[in-house]
């Protein structure tokens, strides 16, 4: 049931023809589904530099759903940037955006986001709730959006580094992919010395297990001081508003088709 979502990705021609020659390998096995196509590109109000948007990691168990046919299933979790507060209606959520992206930019798959998103959540709290969800969802992907709230009620940043790294580690080995996404940017954090120590956690977390993360704060960031006739932050100024979640949506389905074709690197680079 895929949607059609014309263009391409701006990750370069050699992703668009690794996905093209992945989809064709697949169409041989499945002669009824239909067409490969490219990958979307991202809408010029959400362009930001590749470095700021995600650092890629290999997806192996989306990408085995991919080759197979099957239903591709994400489990999208964490707290209000996944629950859609701030959007117009929960189709302007970035999950339900980030689905529509796929299925169109993966033609003949039928790619399922699942929403889990609980508004006011920090990492600890998601934490526990991933086992049950993932018993019930058996996804694929996970999308964990997490270290906003950690940063504003100043969890301890061991406490949270050892959080994230053993759900990651438990994810690992039930076999599913990860990709961590990131704090927010509002420049009332511009100066928050314990903000950045979250993020930096989350990013150093990352490397070290060797997962997807995306860049979150860092587009954010170039889209405000390069876009300023833009608006996407909803009227709280806190959480985004649709053309936000549509970023976010863009700049992860970014991460996840890179990830799909991307090698799996050393752990601690």
């Amino acid at each position: 049931m895929a949607r059609k979502v014309a263009g391409k990705i701006g990750a370069g021609s050699c992703i668009a023809l690794a996905l093209a020659a992945s989809l064709a390998l697949a169409q041989e096995r499945a002669p009824e589904s239909a067409p490969p196509s490219e990958a979307p590109p991202l809408s010029p109000a959400c362009e930001a530099p590749a470095g700021d948007i995600a650092a890629p990691a290999s997806l192996p168990h989306f990408a085995k759903a991919l080759r197979e046919r099957k239903t591709a299933s994400i489990l999208a979790i964490g707290s209000s940037s996944t629950s859609g507060v701030g959007a117009t209606s929960d189709a302007k959520s970035y999950p339900a955006q980030l689905e529509a992206i796929l299925e169109g930019a993966l033609k003949g798959v039928d790619v399922v986001v699942a929403n889990r998103g609980v508004s006011g959540e920090v990492a600890a709290v998601t934490a526990e709730r991933i086992k049950s969800e993932v018993a019930r969802e058996k996804p694929d992907l996970l999308l964990w959006q997490l270290g906003t709230n950690d940063a504003l009620v100043r969890i301890a940043p061991d406490e949270f580094e050892n959080t994230v790294s053993s759900t990651i580690r438990w994810l690992k080995a039930n076999e599913i992919d990860v990709v961590l996404v990131g704090l927010q940017y509002s420049s009332r954090f511009s100066r928050d010395e314990e903000y950045f120590a979250i993020r930096n956690v989350l990013q150093r977390v990352a490397t070290a297990e060797n997962v997807a993360y995306v860049r979150r704060y860092d587009a954010m960031r170039f889209i405000a001081q390069n876009h300023a006739n833009l608006q996407m932050m909803s009227r709280d100024n806190f959480h985004l508003n649709d053309l936000g979640y549509q970023c976010m949506a863009e700049h992860i389905a970014r991460a996840v088709i890179v990830g799909v074709f991307a090698k799996r690197r050393p752990s601690g680079n």
